[in-house]
């Protein structure tokens, strides 16, 4: 059985390596003249100290997307402030005090999973790895300290397969282990004979190539439970040559969840690969490189040209460095030594074209957006309502990407999350108003808010008109529901909902205040009244009347006495 599965991984892996060697150029090139330590195109990159930035002579590109996936990483999904908020797809459910409270706790839980396991660290690459490359992958595994650890893949290392809708479920990986790290990790029994060999003989540090293969299993039992009969399989064998003739496999293990956060910046088509920045900006990384060797280059010949000199001075020393003497026997020779060719090349030109070079580079890693005041000239500071409505233009452009990395990243890391969390029994009692009722992920990070916030420009315009028009005619507040308002606007913004509170409160509250206000006109009244029969009193032994008393009429003080 485990031959027959080894054979079968191993025979799949072949194929999605062929399906994928057609973007393994691609991927290269951008490497080269973006992040050359990024990317593994043999299985023996990893661990090589080798110069790698030679093709790079220009960092404008590397700068931008180190600015691209800084941005991403504090505008969807900062360590620094909640990203995110569990909510129910029923309004007046999340009304609920219990549900809000439960998810707040909840949200709490598991940005503290995040903030003690790498996946912020990992976070950062995967977003490293989009900007450059289109296609990132992370592998998210249990771990008993930290509840979850992430494993973050560079391209070139892994292969991808999609289902029938177009969502990667399969992806098959090749790295390498010391024999040491490989006999640790799944024990010497389990191990090739030929690693075997090599750990007696105490070769530890020998490299070992391995696969790990993560794709839907074809035939389990629902019924049972254990790790071989769970709706994905995770199968580790070597990969050498001499291990083919053993065919074991090192472990085969199983997830209720496919354990793999594959997201693509932009896919085209059926295609599984996603394309990104990158991609689009790898001629003008291109051109930036070239032209910066090129204005070396007439620098170079500018400064320390070629010269012509007579043949006569054949055999005289002459010293042609900057204040160096040629001595020559006769004034035809000096005239004679010249440089050998004129460089007319116009820097300026060349260096405006170079600026409107890396002036497209940041376009495509959208620095533009994330810098936008940084970048912004002195001479055209704008007020902050100006600003705000810049950024928010420019974040509709991130719209389709920010969709796409939410659904395939964001959201099933904190699904998984949320699944681990709920195995291990650390979720709190969920409140009987969640009995049966399906969660769901609304993000309200940076970018999110961004996003959202565009919408409520036309809400502003209206509130500020209508309160300028409640002004001349206040009747206009009756078709104003001030409490949707308040709902919707912390909901757009991303308020934490325990500043709001739920509609029951709400008209407890104002029942409250309405019976203190009718208690508190009770009072007004019958102190009211206790001075009238005072003052009716003392008229009626001969003291004047109050004033009040004096200026109403007599219809109004029967009034006041008989309740008509």
């Amino acid at each position: 059985m485990e031959t027959s599965l080894r054979k079968q991984c191993a025979r799949r892996w072949e194929a999605l390596k062929e399906e994928r060697s057609t973007w393994m150029p691609h991927w290269q090139e951008i490497s080269e003249v973006l992040i050359p330590r990024a990317g593994r195109f043999l299985v023996s990159d990893n661990n090589k100290g080798d110069k790698r930035h030679r093709a790079i002579l220009d960092n404008s590109g590397t700068r931008a997307l180190r600015t691209l996936s800084g941005g991403m990483m504090a505008g969807m999904t900062s360590p620094a402030r909640p990203w995110f908020r569990l909510t129910t797809k029923d309004p007046k459910l999340d009304e609920s005090y219990a549900v809000k409270e439960w998810s707040s706790k909840v949200t709490t839980l598991m940005q503290m999973v995040f903030n003690q396991s790498n996946t912020y660290r990992a976070l950062q690459m995967a977003y490293e790895e989009l900007g450059a490359f289109g296609t990132t992958a992370v592998v998210l595994l249990d771990d008993f300290e930290s509840v979850i650890h992430c494993m973050p893949l560079t391209i070139g290392e892994f292969a991808l397969a999609t289902d029938a809708r177009g969502n990667v479920n399969t992806l098959y990986r090749e790295f390498r282990l010391t024999v040491s790290a490989l006999v640790a990790e799944f024990g010497y029994a389990n191990v090739s004979p030929e690693v075997r060999k090599l750990y007696d003989r105490g070769d530890y540090d020998k490299w070992v190539d391995v696969v790990n293969a993560i794709e839907p299993r074809d035939y389990r039992d629902p019924s049972r439970r254990d790790a071989k009969n769970m709706p994905y399989r995770s199968v580790y064998f070597e990969s050498s040559k001499a291990d083919r003739t053993y065919g074991g496999v090192l472990r085969e293990t199983g997830f209720y969840q496919f354990p793999v956060l594959a997201a693509r910046w932009n896919v085209t088509g059926g295609d599984i690969y996603g394309t990104g920045p990158g991609m689009e900006a790898l001629g003008d990384l291109r051109q930036l490189q070239q032209e910066q060797f090129y204005k070396s280059k007439a620098i170079a010949l500018q400064a320390d040209p070629a010269v012509v000199a007579s043949a006569d001075m054949r055999n005289q020393e002459a010293n042609l460095v900057p204040g160096g003497v040629v001595y020559a026997d006769n004034i035809a020779q000096v005239q004679a030594i010249r440089s050998a060719y004129e460089v007319n090349l116009r820097l300026d030109y060349l260096v405006q074209d170079i600026q409107d070079t890396r002036r497209r580079i940041d376009e495509a890693f959208y620095k533009d957006i994330f810098l936008m005041i940084t970048g912004m000239p002195a001479s055209q500071r704008a007020t902050a309502t100006e600003i705000a409505e810049r950024h928010e233009e420019k974040m509709l452009m991130l719209g389709p990407v920010l969709e796409r990395l939410n659904a395939e990243l964001n959201d099933r890391l904190i699904s998984m999350t949320f699944d681990r969390l709920l195995r291990v029994g650390l979720i709190p009692p969920v409140p009987q108003e969640l009995e049966g009722v399906d969660l769901n992920v609304e993000f309200v990070s940076v970018l999110a808010q961004a996003q959202k916030a565009v919408t409520t420009n036309s809400v502003d315009r209206f509130t500020q008109n209508l309160g300028v028009l409640a002004n001349m005619k206040p009747e206009m507040l009756d078709k104003f529901d001030g409490d949707y308002w308040v709902d919707y606007y912390s909901d757009v913004l991303g308020i934490d909902p325990k500043l709001i509170l739920p509609g029951e409160r709400v008209a407890l509250i104002r029942q409250q205040r309405a019976e203190a206000q009718a208690q508190a006109q009770q009072l007004a009244n019958a102190e009211q009244a206790s001075a009238i029969m005072k003052n009716l009193g003392g008229a009626q032994a001969g003291q004047p009347l109050d004033d009040s008393l004096r200026s109403a009429d007599s219809g109004e003080i029967y009034s006041a006495f008989s309740g008509y």
